[in-house]
């Protein structure tokens, strides 16, 4: 079965669970249960294929010349925590069914839990740079959403926000370090960047790439000083805590530190970067669970802690260190995913997770008590369990470690200080809550949960017991495979044996439990009343995170203040002076110089035309001033111009587009007229004031010389020679790969496909967003239309023609044109519309211009008819049709993608019809199919959402809608 399964099956399942109904959990669960069973049973099937060292690849093409395929690779590494993913996701499904109250939105619970399971699977078994910085973002969208489940409480939206402020960024700076090192290596295959360490270290850059991919790594896997984060995502419902925090999101981080170990590690900055972080994040995370109050935040200081640990393990830089590294994963995970159920379950039954409030547990609930106490054992590393082989081998890379005698001694006392620390709060997670006199003062009864629910911890404490008392047999070649392709090489000796003797790790482990146990003691008497860890109140990681949001927010306040303006004239002034100044910049040093291509002599009529244009052009800016209707008449006189230049340079599919585009232009500007302050000029004025002359002189200084440089730039680049590799290169493939003899529609629908989708995309985002901002917008009270009789401006004012009543009663004598011939002109437009579609491929046309002309006839039947009549005689639907293009583009380029051809690649069709005879067909006709239905939902969508508008702001508003309108108006305006 193909790889792409694993991931697409999760994100399939998320879909159909969000339809599933409210009350159904069992069916909720059922779902997510059998894809995370399903998913890891394949994913298991898979290890024969990597046992010794094989890696299974699949790959689709998407853009094969950027280096961005679809590409799925599983080694050992990436089917253990496949393994992780997929099987303590299928064991959390099963507590979830039971933890999760009836009363809470399940299908948003498992739609998000399974989005996540795909994202996490599709990060582990990435094999292209590019696609993994894409999941591990994915994961901190849904890891957002999951810990914000219970919206309506404060700490839930907060600790999402905070996750998502800090991980989103570390991934954005991931985003940016796999562009550095793709760049490095000259591909984004990881494949070959595993392949390339020493081209990497050797690199001028490696520094670069390494702040910036650790930069991902550590806020992931909330390592010092990014550690704060993650007790705060404790808001979470227990099944997202032990699933994210065991086996998933925390985990991603040292996933990208193992991953990349064969390419990055090896170097002084790697050893103190990583390293230091990691010893850091250990003492910090052990020292502060051990003052913990809640059991989940006992667990999350202590997943910080363990976390440190693998961290430093894979910042020592040997290869031993890295499978121990590996070996203490799989261990975490198992031991912590456990104690987050048992947590939940006390949570659950008992109504509180307050270990001031817990004691004597181990009467009511026998068998979860030694669950947890198994389980913590194994956190505390108590000898036959896995958590003290793996912290074993930690002990044992510290003190064998050879480098300065600060390390040297300093990483060993830091590890055995560590380990008191781990067995101090976790004999605090047991002996507080489970020993003593029985809890007097619960909301709830404690007693057993029902079986189904204590079965994942009856698992997963199985497994810490098997791994910890025979090694070899149950692990052993399971962390072979997966470790062999983090040290890149040959795997180093070592042992998995219980018992090595009585050497120096040994000793530092029973110091552990001896001074763990004699601090516990030590502590337990004043230890609940801590609300904070001793030592750490002053620095706070939330209060230094909210400080810099709130400092942030601030300075965003003045910027807007000083940058923002309600006036569009100042905002088009700022970037229209920015953009002049970049190119004056960049010209500075090298200059400008015209090329040596010879030139034509200059044709009278050519001249007469851009005369006529630029007159119009300034013209219209002197009018705008005492006439807004001549101005934007005017202006499409200029526009017009530059469609007959078009046609004059032998670019009719530009001048068709430049038309229909000057057609839609006017429309829109002429619905925006209602939106204007009035201005009126006095009789007594004959000249406008000082400032007003000041600002024109600016306005017309700054648009000369932008005119001007884009003029004398397009001279400078028009006169030079090109060379006719590009050109060659379309004229020669167009019709034979296209398809077609049109190379400009061949170009947007088939060698450019790709951009020409993104294009489309934007425009229907553009669409919807105005629309979403229109919809529910009510004009101020100042901007109503005030009654004829009432007006200092004539009745013959240009935005009057925008209100539908008004237009049927005048529409004769304004447009000189009777209602029903424009109605009669909808079927001619339409064919012109598909006639310009059909001939698009061969001749000038094409789905972009075809859609404007289908738009234009649809707003004039809106203009001539009203927006009432049109929506009642045609059914349409801007939004679906926005939809419906988007989908119709999408799908032809997965066409090609099934068949196994690159993203958007065209394929031609002969066909023998019995009528038409032999017809010619590309699969770009459907893509092209999309554009026009976009096109004409965008366009209709936006022009339809003003002209409601001013059919609003043109009503005589009535008593109530009076005080919304002037209640939402400014003091001043009212």
């Amino acid at each position: 079965m193909p790889l792409f399964t694993l991931i697409l099956l999760p994100f399939a399942g998320s879909l159909i669970a969000a339809w599933l109904p409210a009350n159904a959990r069992t069916s909720e669960s059922a779902l997510a249960g059998v894809i995370g069973l399903f998913c890891a049973v394949q994913a298991a099937l898979y290890f024969p294929d990597i046992a010794n060292g094989g890696v299974v690849q699949q790959e689709l093409a998407w853009i094969p010349s950027l280096g961005l395929n679809l590409v799925v690779r599983m080694d050992g590494f990436a089917w253990m925590f496949c393994m992780l993913v997929l099987g303590i996701g299928t064991l959390v499904v099963l507590y979830a069914r039971y933890y999760m109250s009836a009363s809470d939105p399940v299908p948003r619970f498992f739609s998000f839990f399974l989005a996540f399971m795909g994202a996490m699977t599709g990060v582990v078994l990435s094999g292209n740079l590019i696609q993994l910085a894409l999941f591990w973002e994915l994961t901190s969208l849904f890891s957002f959403l999951l810990i914000g489940y219970w919206h309506h409480r404060k700490d839930a939206r907060r600790g999402a926000r905070m996750a998502l402020t800090v991980t989103g960024t570390g991934g954005l700076c991931l985003l940016a370090g796999v562009l550095v090192l793709g760049h490095i290596v000259g591909s984004y295959d990881l494949a070959t960047v595993l392949a390339a360490g020493d081209q990497v270290r050797a690199h001028p850059l490696y520094l670069t790439v390494l702040v910036l991919v650790l930069l991902g790594a550590l806020t992931k896997s909330a390592q010092f000083p990014f550690h704060f984060w993650l007790p705060h995502a404790m808001a979470a419902p227990t099944p997202v805590s032990a699933y994210l925090h065991s086996a998933t999101m925390v985990k991603a981080g040292v996933f990208l530190l193992a991953r990349f170990w064969p390419v990055l590690s090896g170097t002084q900055e790697w050893f103190w970067i990583v390293g230091g972080a990691g010893v850091c994040t250990l003492l910090i995370g052990a020292y502060a669970a051990m003052f913990q109050n809640d059991l989940k935040g006992l667990l999350a200081y202590s997943t910080i802690s363990h976390l440190g640990l693998i961290t430093l393990l894979l910042g020592l830089n040997s290869p031993l260190a890295a499978v121990a590294a590996v070996f203490h994963i799989m261990n975490h995970a198992t031991f912590k995913a456990s104690l987050f159920m048992a947590a939940g379950i006390i949570d659950h039954e008992s109504g509180t997770r307050d270990i001031r409030r817990l004691s004597g547990l181990m009467r009511l609930m026998p068998i979860t008590g030694l669950l947890a106490i198994i389980a913590s054992a194994a956190m505390a590393g108590v000898p036959l369990l896995n958590g003290f082989l793996s912290k074993e081998m930690f002990f044992a890379e510290t003190v064998y470690i050879s480098a300065t005698p600060v390390v040297e001694w300093g990483l060993p006392i830091a590890a055995t200080l560590a380990g008191i620390f781990s067995v101090a709060y976790s004999l605090r997670f047991t002996c507080d809550v489970f020993f003593g006199p029985a809890a007097t003062d619960l909301p709830h009864q404690p007693h057993e949960p029902p079986h189904w629910m204590r079965v994942p911890v009856e698992l997963l404490v199985l497994a810490c017991l098997v791994v910890g008392v025979a090694p070899n047999l149950s692990v052993g070649r399971f962390l072979d495979a997966a470790a062999l392709p983090v040290v890149g090489g040959e795997l180093p000796a070592f042992s998995l044996h219980v018992w090595h003797g009585f050497n120096l790790p040994f000793i530092m482990s029973l110091v552990a439990m001896a001074g763990g146990t004699l601090l516990y003691f030590l502590l337990r008497p004043v230890q609940d009343a801590f609300e904070h860890p001793p030592l750490m109140r002053a620095i706070s990681g939330k209060s230094i995170f909210e400080q810099t949001l709130a400092l942030l927010s601030r300075l965003g306040r003045r910027g807007r203040r000083f940058f923002g303006t309600q006036r569009l004239q100042n905002q088009l002034m700022c970037l229209v002076g920015a953009a002049l100044v970049a190119g004056l910049a960049a010209l500075w040093g090298s200059g400008l110089q015209a090329g040596t291509r010879v030139l034509l002599p200059l044709s009278p009529a050519f001249a007469l035309l851009w005369t006529v244009g630029m007159a119009c052009a300034v013209t219209a800016a002197w009018q705008a001033k005492y006439h807004r209707l001549a101005a934007l008449t005017l202006m499409g006189t200029a526009g017009l111009a530059t469609c007959i230049t078009f046609v004059w340079f032998s670019a009719p599919d530009l001048a068709l587009t430049q038309l229909t585009v000057e057609v839609v232009t006017t429309v829109l500007i002429l619905l925006g007229l209602r939106w204007l302050p009035m201005r009126m000029i006095s009789a007594g004025a004959t000249k406008p004031s000082s400032s007003t002359a000041a600002r024109r002189t600016r306005d017309m200084t700054v648009a000369v010389l932008a005119g001007g440089s884009m003029a004398v730039l397009a001279y400078a680049m028009m006169s030079r020679p090109f060379p006719e590799g590009i050109s060659t290169f379309f004229l020669e493939r167009a019709l034979p790969e296209g398809g077609g003899a049109n190379v400009v529609n061949v170009m947007l629908v088939d060698f450019r496909g790709f951009d020409t989708f993104g294009e489309i995309v934007v425009l229907g985002i553009v669409a919807l967003s105005v629309y979403a901002l229109l919809r529910r917008f009510r004009p101020a009270a100042e901007t109503m239309q005030i009654p004829l009789q009432q007006r200092s401006l004539p009745p013959e004012r240009p935005s009057d023609l925008l209100n539908p009543r008004h237009a049927r009663d005048t529409a004769v004598g304004y447009l000189m044109v009777p209602a029903v011939l424009v109605r009669l002109l909808l079927p001619l437009a339409a064919m012109v519309s598909v006639y310009l579609f059909m001939r698009g491929h061969n001749e000038p046309g094409g789905g972009f211009v075809a859609g404007l002309v289908m738009s234009v006839a649809l707003l004039l039947q809106y203009i001539v008819s009203g927006t009432q009549w049109v929506e009642a005689h045609l059914y349409l639907r801007p939004r679906y049709w926005i939809a419906v293009g988007m989908l119709c583009a999408l799908a032809t380029g997965l066409g090609s993608l099934l068949l196994g051809y690159p993203f958007m690649t065209t394929h031609t069709a002969h066909l023998h019809l019995p009528v038409l005879g032999d017809i010619h067909i590309a699969s770009a006709l459907f893509f092209d199919i999309g554009v026009f239905t976009l096109v004409v939902g965008a366009t209709i969508l936006i022009l339809t959402a003003l002209a409601h508008q001013s059919v609003r702001s043109h009503r005589l508003p009535g008593k109530a809608e009076a005080e919304a309108q002037n209640t939402a108006a400014p003091e001043g305006a009212r």
